[in-house]
């Protein structure tokens, strides 16, 4: 039987230790594998995809969550005012708003409110006039359980003249809001509120933590959408998922969800993302269908994505640590004295 020299013990030494810990590390991603990954984002079905069939008569407001849940799988809904407008007081009304939402398993998330005023209008009076119409509003979303109504930030005067005008309704209605732990939240929807820079300047002045934005995907018009999401994301409390058109592979025809989606995951959002289906080439429900396999779509890809970076990233630690551990059992390396070296 012949003697081993010394690199060969210490060869067979580093196996040694190398295959427990491969084994460990394959085990481990196993089960890791196995647990299911947090979605990116959330998906919700907002009531203003279906304006025209709630218009014709075909579907009744307190019949919305039933169709959300049961029609396109989705648990939480975010209403549109104008289809209960008259009802934001009546206690029995919103009750059973509540029943069959809790009978269906869906989350009351939004109201979206419109026709009660501009918070920016240059007459102080008008403006706080339009802060007391809405006051229902926040009520009615406490009592539905809500996180926030969505406002508008309608106003005229110069560009800085309605960023100061604005900035004080809202900052008015935001005090309103906090006492019952509702938001008060501004979308991107026509005037100056469609500029980014603007709207982002008027959260700044704000500067409430329940005001915030509900950056919409379309409803930017000359403005860069992309921009646009961008300056918006950093004060989001809900984001709406606009859509129209679709090509041949499902994908939005004027709208990069994938690029979207990356800057609202990016800005730290993983809650909320409303469907907001408004073309004309699909009708209602295949247009919130469609919206909803992209949405799902672009999910699972970063998922996927995500799933792949930490795997790389724990091959290269696994690498590391072998590498390391050799080392420290071969005791370091001989350099050209015949000295023995040891790493520090």
């Amino acid at each position: 039987m012949r003697d081993f020299t010394r690199r060969e013990i210490l060869q067979a030494s580093a196996a040694a230790f190398l295959v427990p810990a491969l084994a460990r590390a394959v085990t481990l991603s196993a089960a890791g594998q196995q647990k299911a990954p947090s979605p990116p984002f959330r998906i919700s079905l907002a009531q203003w995809s279906l304006h025209r069939t709630l218009r014709a008569g075909t579907l009744d407001h307190l019949d919305f969550a039933k169709v959300t849940r049961q029609e396109y799988g989705l648990e939480a809904v975010e209403y549109v005012n104008s289809f209960f407008k008259d009802r934001a007081k009546d206690a029995a009304y919103l009750a059973e708003m509540n029943t069959r939402a809790k009978d269906h398993g869906v989350y009351q998330h939004l109201i979206m409110c419109d026709g009660e005023g501009r918070l920016g209008d240059p007459d102080a009076t008008k403006r706080r006039e339009a802060v007391e119409n809405h006051r229902k509003w926040l009520e009615a979303a406490k009592t539905l359980g809500c996180v926030s109504i969505r406002v508008n930030a309608a106003s005229e005067g110069t560009f800085d003249e309605q960023q100061k005008l604005a900035a004080d309704g809202l900052r008015q209605l935001s005090e309103l809001g906090s006492p019952l732990g509702i938001n008060v939240i501004v979308e991107n929807h026509g005037g100056l509120s469609s500029n980014g820079q603007w709207l982002a300047g008027v959260m700044k002045m704000v500067d409430h933590p329940r005001c915030g934005t509900l950056p919409d995907f379309g409803n930017f018009y000359e403005y860069d959408r992309y921009q646009g999401v961008a300056d918006l994301m950093p004060f989001a409390k809900a984001v709406s998922a606009k859509s129209h058109e679709f090509d041949g592979d499902g994908n939005e025809s004027a709208k990069d969800y994938r690029r979207l989606m990356k800057i609202v995951t990016d800005a730290g959002y993983h809650s909320w993302v409303g469907i907001e289906y408004e073309g004309k080439t699909l009708s209602e429900p295949e247009g919130i269908h469609a919206t909803k396999r992209l949405l799902e779509r672009v999910a699972q890809e970063m998922v996927a994505g995500r799933r792949a970076r930490q795997q790389e990233v724990g091959r290269g630690r696994l690498e590391h640590q072998a590498g390391f551990s050799s080392n420290r059992r071969g005791g370091g390396r001989r350099n050209g004295t015949g000295r023995r070296h040891c790493p520090r």
